[in-house]
């Protein structure tokens, strides 16, 4: 047993300090970024906010709705291989570069994979995702699809630490995904104590993975516009976004009237709901992971959209960066005290 003494920070732990700006207008902000990744040696151009690979946010219907402002979607494991084969004869051919197919490390996810790119070769992300990346199986897994698809952008996780970020690039993976427990609907930490504050964790993950030429997804934690920025600022590519995209039209999960009011489902995919409508239920030798809310029906994700991406010009524009990608070296995190934090949050 060892203790590390140096403090960790999540999101609310800190705000960012304005700096002197040229910039006259938010609409002088750039969000669009530019990426070559690692393995796949792929260019890749868009505003790099992620829709979670959940099956109440990576819908299909959540796809065709953020590509039009040049997000991305990881879609979730769970559609079949007719769905995608019906899905992308009916869509735009630049959405292969906003979209990627979702999988486990299960030998059925693999053949439904394989299947899925044999038939839409033109695919080009897969997202390989666990709830523990620290396995050496994970590892291996990773490795056997760096082989198996040589020119295809991998993602991979989740993880929270340096090591582990390179150890995954090193095994062939583009992009690592950081994040174990901050989302609002994960009760990992609670369940099993493990955990790191999702705002260190990407400082220490993007660090480790731009040393080699990787980038990294802050997954999990965000539920403002300002927790985006912030997760920007201390040097993620990409952010992925789960519950801020729930409850949508566009949108997975339930519809549920109650009292004249229309709620959407939206729930974690290691909860008990997810597993009872995919696996069967909750296995005898594990836990349930996640939580079901029911979450107040917000209509059209475009407004929600415009709410975030606005959010995020105006950061730029109070540290004065004219791109998205000076925001990590404008950026200048302080502390919040105790009873700052409580009257920041309330």
């Amino acid at each position: 047993m060892r203790i590390e003494y140096e403090i960790k920070l999540g999101f609310k732990d800190v705000m960012i300090r304005p700096k002197r700006s040229t910039l006259k207008s938010r609409s002088n902000v750039n969000l669009v970024r530019e990426f070559k990744f690692l393995h796949s040696k792929t260019n890749w151009t868009g505003v790099p906010i992620m829709a979670a690979n959940m099956d109440t946010v990576g819908t299909f219907n959540m796809a065709l709705s953020i590509y039009k402002y040049q997000l991305f979607t990881a879609i979730h494991k769970h559609y079949t291989v007719e769905e995608w084969n019906d899905f992308l004869k009916n869509t735009p051919e630049d959405i292969v570069d906003h979209i990627a197919i979702s999988m486990g490390t299960g030998v059925e996810d693999a053949k439904k994979v394989a299947t899925v790119l044999r038939s839409n070769p033109q695919l080009k992300f897969i997202c390989i995702d666990v709830a523990n990346g620290y396995s050496e199986h994970f590892v291996n897994f990773v490795k056997k699809i760096r082989n198996q698809y040589p020119d295809k952008v991998i993602i991979a996780g989740n993880v929270v630490t340096g090591e582990m970020v390179e150890e995954l690039l090193l095994a062939g993976a583009d992009i690592i995904k950081v994040g174990i427990g901050p989302g609002s609907v994960c009760t990992t930490r609670v369940k099993t104590g493990v955990g790191y504050p999702q705002l260190s964790a990407i400082v220490e993950c993007a660090d480790a993975a731009h040393g080699l030429g990787g980038q990294i997804i802050s997954d999990g934690g965000c539920t403002t516009p300002g927790d985006v920025a912030k997760a920007f600022g201390a040097g993620a590519d990409f952010v992925m976004l789960g519950g801020m995209l729930a409850g949508h039209s566009e949108s997975g999960g339930e519809e549920i009237e109650r009292n004249g009011k229309t709620y959407k489902r939206f729930y974690g995919m290691s909860s008990a709901t997810a597993m009872d409508k995919h696996v069967g239920g909750v296995a005898e030798y594990r836990a349930s992971e996640g939580k079901t809310v029911e979450v107040p029906f917000r209509g059209n994700v475009a407004d929600t959209l415009r709410d975030i991406l606005g959010g995020l010009r105006s950061t730029c524009t109070y540290v004065g960066a004219a791109r998205l990608k000076e925001l990590t070296k404008r950026t200048t995190f302080i502390r919040v005290a105790e009873q700052e934090n409580k009257v920041y949050t309330d």
